[in-house]
This record gives structure tokens, C-alpha cells and sequence, in this order.
């Protein structure tokens, strides 16, 4: 299948974008099967894969390391990578590592954390296709009150609206909207001519992403309410893991159709030099 573009994003508007999250080889080329418009190696791999309590201590080395394997996954498939926390701290920073990103891992573009309308301009001049982040951003989440809905009053509704104009002014190709209450978000996505990607931001806006680990069930720490699990898959590995350990413990496992043999004379010959 042909590669979705910067140009099939805008195409889309009015739509419904499918993206999901990836973080490495098996579960890109899983997300490309299915059939899903983009892949966001995000920074919440800090979270979901590497044990971090929160996005910040991610580096642009892990970053660079996780959207390598997940291109090799998926070579067909749009892929965003995450420019983790301060590492576009300034423009130089900030190109420096989208220039990692794109050459490196062969990301298609980058995902910039916040309202930065003036860093993504710069970026979008340089040649760098950038989405942008507003609403809860997890890189920022302690300034922003912890993990809250944002934008439920009008003076931050205000904000978020001029924030999407401005990031929409400065060239991003699209918008991520996280925990902003659906008619907000609705409102922006009508505002907008570039297209809206929500995650627990309601159906209006156009199209959706969620975490990997979220909709399989695989991360049990927390489950977000916006989530909606498609698999239960936490219980189901740990119940195959119980087997294994079970057939392992009481001889069940390997059986003779799981080993190799030797032919009868060479191992006759073994144990007669012994």
C-alpha cells in the first residue's frame, strides 16, 4: 500500500485519520497490517516501555532508537516521532534532533509538545513537517495541574483555540488535541483547516489516536477513562506464561515434536568413546 503523505492528512480533513502508537519492530508491523493511516512513535514510550514514571526523563537517543525499529515494522506506513522534553528546547536543539529523526529513523515528521507557533515556523521553514500537541502534554503535565482535562473554562478554552490558530498559522500539518472537553475540541476542529487528531478529546474532531498498550491491555498501571480496551491482553499473556512455566515444571514442556534427533550410529559412537 502507498504511503499516506502531509498532503493525505490535509486531504482528510472532515474525516476519520486512524493513528496508533508503536514503539518497535513487532507491534509497527502489526499497526501497518491492520491497515492504520499513521504510527506515533510517541515519548509515552517512557511510560509504557522503558518503566519511567512520566515522558520527561525520555532522550532523543531512545527516541531515535524506538522510531528506528518501528520504520523497520512498518515501511509503508506515516510515521511521527515525539521531539522528547527539552530537546527543542531551543531552534538549534530542535532541528538538530528533527534532523535525527527524519534521516536517522526515516521518520516522515515530528511531533512538537505545546504552543511553540514561533519554533515551529522556523522548523517548517527549514523543511521539517511538524504536527502539533495542545491540551494535556504530558512533557509539561506538572505545570498544567497534573494529568487534567484542559480548557474547561473560558479563559483556557480561549487559549487552546488561539494556541490551534497560531500552530495552524505557523505551518503544522495537523494537531493533536488531548483530554480537551469534546465540544472544544469540536469547536477547534470546525475552526481549523488543518485536521484534528484527538485522544480523549470526544468524536469530533478528525481522526483518533490511542496507546498501544492502552486499547490491547497491556498496560495495567493506569487505565485512562478515554480508552476503550479491544483486548484484554495483560491476562492473556500472563496466562500463557503460567502454562509455559506449569509445562516446564512438570516435564509437559519440551515434547519430542519441539526437539531435534541425532541419528542412532552417531550417538552409538558417542558413548562408545566415553
Amino acid at each position: 500500500m502507498s504511503r499516506f503523505t502531509v498532503k493525505d492528512f490535509k486531504a482528510n480533513k472532515g474525516g476519520r485519520i486512524v493513528m496508533v502508537t508503536a514503539y518497535d519492530y513487532p507491534s509497527a508491523r502489526l499497526a501497518e497490517a491492520a491497515g492504520v493511516d499513521a504510527i506515533l512513535v510517541g515519548d509515552s514510550v517512557g511510560t509504557v516501555v522503558l518503566g519511567y514514571g512520566e515522558t520527561q526523563p525520555v532522550t532523543l537517543a531512545e527516541m531515535v532508537h524506538h522510531a528506528k525499529a518501528a520504520r523497520r515494522g512498518a515501511g509503508d506506513t506515516f510515521l511521527v516521532a515525539d521531539v522528547p522534553y527539552l530537546a527543542d528546547a531551543t531552534f538549534e536543539r530542535a532541528l538538530a534532533s528533527a534532523e535525527r529523526l527524519l534521516k536517522e529513523a526515516r521518520a516522515d515528521a515530528v511531533k512538537i509538545e505545546g504552543p511553540k507557533p514561533e519554533l515551529v515556523e522556523r522548523l517548517v521553514a527549514a523543511g521539517v513537517p511538524v504536527m502539533g500537541h495542545l491540551g494535556l502534554t504530558p512533557q509539561t503535565a506538572s505545570q498544567l495541574g497534573g494529568y487534567k482535562v484542559q480548557g474547561r473554562d473560558l479563559k483556557t478554552a480561549k487559549k487552546l483555540l488561539a494556541d490551534a490558530r497560531a500552530l495552524e498559522a505557523a505551518g503544522a500539518f495537523a494537531l493533536v488535541l488531548e483530554m480537551v472537553p469534546a465540544p472544544l475540541a469540536a469547536l477547534i476542529t470546525e475552526e481549523l483547516s488543518i485536521p484534528t487528531i484527538g485522544i480523549g478529546s470526544g468524536p469530533g474532531t478528525d481522526g483518533q489516536v490511542l496507546v498501544f498498550h492502552d486499547l490491547l491491555g497491556l498496560f495495567e498501571d493506569f487505565k485512562p477513562r478515554f480508552v476503550k480496551r479491544y483486548l484484554e491482553g495483560a491476562e492473556l499473556f500472563r496466562a500463557a506464561l503460567k502454562a509455559y512455566a506449569e509445562d516446564v515444571k512438570s516435564g509437559r514442556f519440551p515434547e519430542e515434536k519441539h526437539s531435534f534427533t541425532l541419528k542412532d550410529e552417531v550417538l552409538s559412537a558417542l558413548k562408545k568413546g566415553l
